[in-house]
């Protein structure tokens, strides 16, 4: 996954975190807009999501925040 787009899941988690709290679940759709003007993006998102974790369509923002964090300090 490109850091960019990691950088923008993990901020994206946090800023949901921070306005609904800890319990906060949300899909990988939650990092677009609601216009798909990159597709090629909106794709690496769903397959890290969907193919490489096998997550539900809605996860908590915690959990979803400690997969990028561990898979970037991996990275590193």
């Amino acid at each position: 996954m490109r850091a960019t787009l990691r950088s923008t899941m993990i901020a994206k988690c946090e800023q949901q975190i921070a306005r609904k709290g800890e319990l906060v679940g949300l899909s990988f759709y939650a990092f677009f807009k609601n216009k798909n003007d990159d597709p090629e993006l909106l794709m690496e998102a769903a397959t890290w999501w969907i193919h490489t974790h096998r997550l539900d369509h809605f996860e908590k923002a915690h959990k979803v925040k400690s997969l990028l964090i561990n898979e970037q300090s991996l990275s590193s």
